[in-house]
């Protein structure tokens, strides 16, 4: 029960990594607020871990501060956030277009920014808050396949990095940057691609393999409980060892 009586909202909570974030968390023993523009879904998470789910558009400001009141207001308070939102794209620069860079950026980090100003206030109130955002390992390390996925994800990690110095110590901050994991956003890229290429992606891994969510799940459960209570503006890879970082 590493997380007993924390109130935790988890963002894109309805699938894949937010999704095996929250059944980890709610086994913990964290009240979950799970937050997703798939309202369906997140109903379906939340009531199998006993939460709450709130709809909400990570783009848009004013659908973000309503879902993070009401998600605040059904948990009774803030002591974490666990920013899992995001879409991937797989344009290169050569064949790229605006819109598409626009919508990354404002999912991606538009989003995070939102996201995290919006619970702000409720954290502050909190004894020893946790955020924790995911970027990626494109963040540390791009590839060339996804120029505005690499450009939204290293915003991400020094937007979380900047946090973690301003809102220090009362508020610690820090930012996952996973490999590429089996869940549904990357099995649509995945499904573009012939098997030579999966396989090639695979093996720009040290570990041969994609991760699995609850993989990454274990990773932001250490940077959200007193087990990292002296750990602060991080970004800390798992990426079977694609960085080494």
């Amino acid at each position: 029960m590493r997380l007993a009586g924390r109130r935790i909202l988890i963002t894109g909570g309805a699938s894949g990594i937010g999704r095996a974030t929250a059944e980890l968390f709610a086994k913990e023993g964290a009240k979950i607020a799970v937050m997703d523009r798939q309202f369906t879904m997140a109903e379906d998470v939340a009531r199998a871990i006993k939460g709450v789910a709130v709809e909400a558009d990570v783009a848009d400001e004013e659908s973000t501060n309503n879902a993070v009141a009401k998600a605040v207001k059904a948990l009774g308070g803030l002591d974490g956030l666990v920013h899992c939102a995001g879409i991937v794209d797989n344009q290169r620069f050569s064949n790229s277009d605006f819109q598409t860079w626009r919508r990354t950026m404002s999912i991606n980090l538009d989003g995070t920014y939102l996201v995290c100003r919006a619970a702000l206030q409720f954290l502050q109130q909190a004894d020893k808050a946790t955020i924790v955002t995911i970027a990626s390992g494109q963040a540390l390390m791009p590839g060339s396949s996804s120029i505005s996925y690499g450009a939204s994800k290293a915003g991400v990690m020094n937007f979380t990095k900047a946090l973690a110095m301003e809102l220090a110590p009362k508020i610690r901050a820090n930012v996952v940057c996973p490999g590429a994991t089996e869940t549904p956003m990357i099995a649509g890229v995945l499904a573009a691609g012939d098997a030579a290429v999966i396989e090639g992606l695979k093996n720009a891994y040290a570990m041969k393999r994609l991760a699995k969510p609850n993989e990454i799940a274990e990773a932001l459960l250490f940077l959200t409980s007193h087990e990292s209570s002296f750990v602060t503006g991080v970004a800390l890879a798992v990426d079977g060892g694609r960085t080494y970082h």
